[in-house]
């Protein structure tokens, strides 16, 4: 019965999770998230679709945590980012496929309720402890590596991909800026109380 609630707990914050992003990629002009923003600007530039480039980018980061906790590469979490990356392409070419935002308050207000929505489902699967997204997994890394609240570790692991995003002129504008500072904080806004949900459901099963 715990192996099916951490389940829940991993399918239902990554359905939340990738929603939320593509939320924030809907509204690109005004500036997406510094992993979004790389991996739009990876797709324009070179081709694949930004599902895809979520993939690539977790293999990459798969190996940068494997150096930063100095353990062997964590290949489990391949399965996480395959299964975001494959949410990332489907919202795309469904849900946020059948519309366009136009009004910049309505795109503002969309931007903060997509950091919202990602912070919710973050903080929700991460409580399932299985193998996680090799960008959770880097800013799990840093919180470990150097000792920071998770708002500060996942504040850290957005600068890190803003700077490949800046040079190969993602969509990085001011909702950038806002993501960037507000997503870490929207996760550790969420992740106590659901810590203390998976406890008592553990506690009680």
């Amino acid at each position: 019965m715990r192996l099916f609630i951490r389940f829940l707990f991993f399918i239902f914050g990554l359905i939340i999770m990738t929603f939320g992003v593509c939320m924030t990629i809907e509204v690109a002009d005004i500036g997406v998230g510094a992993w979004d923003a790389l991996n739009v600007a990876l797709t324009e530039k070179v081709g694949l679709s930004v599902g895809k480039w979520v993939m690539i980018d977790g293999a990459v980061l798969i190996i940068v945590v494997s150096l930063l906790l100095k353990k062997r590469p964590d290949l489990l979490s391949l399965l996480t980012i395959i299964i975001i990356g494959s949410l990332v392409d489907f919202w795309l070419g469904t849900v946020f496929d059948l519309f366009q935002v136009n009004h910049l308050i309505t795109k503002i207000a969309m931007l903060l309720v997509g950091v919202l929505i990602i912070g919710f489902g973050a903080a929700i699967y991460i409580q399932a402890k299985f193998p996680q997204s090799p960008i959770d997994n880097f800013m799990l890394a840093i919180k470990e590596r150097f000792r920071v609240n998770i708002m500060a570790a996942k504040t850290i692991g957005e600068i890190t991909a803003l700077i490949p995003a800046f040079l190969l002129h993602g969509p990085i504008s001011y909702g950038t800026i806002i993501i960037t500072f507000t997503v870490g904080p929207a996760i550790q806004l969420f992740f106590p109380y659901f810590e203390k949900v998976m406890l008592r459901l553990q506690t009680k099963y």
